[in-house]
């Protein structure tokens, strides 16, 4: 990460960072909003996360050369074929600052963890 510090908020976060990372941190966290409305902002492992229902949905965080996303490994096991080529150590994902972030495939996981989490509490 840019700074070994710990945020508040996710607007801190996102503001600590240039430009160019905090405008694709910016899409990401519109992204994981559309497709989860319900899910509440927060920091959690001093990143940016989103909960639902009192769970962890989603994660990301802002890297020198990528974006790290954290989907909770259940949720990649059913995108396998279009999660390979950003697959990161222990079940996280990296989007390179440098190539197009794929916003349409976070929302298909954002969108698959709602299940997932709505479908443990019953």
């Amino acid at each position: 990460m840019v700074l070994a510090k710990k945020f508040e908020t996710m607007d801190k976060y996102i503001g600590a960072f240039p430009e160019n990372v905090q405008s694709i941190l910016e899409k990401l966290r519109e992204t994981v909003r559309q497709a989860a409305p319900e899910a509440v902002e927060s920091i959690s492992y001093d990143m940016p996360t989103f909960k639902l229902d009192g769970k962890g949905l989603v994660y990301f965080s802002a890297w020198k050369n990528h974006i790290g996303f954290y989907s909770i490994p259940e949720g990649n096991v059913a995108f396998r074929k279009e999660l390979s080529p950003f697959e990161g150590p222990n079940g996280s994902l990296r989007f390179p600052l440098d190539k197009p972030i794929p916003y349409d495939l976070v929302k298909k996981i954002v969108l698959f963890r709602v299940k997932e989490v709505r479908g443990k509490k019953t």
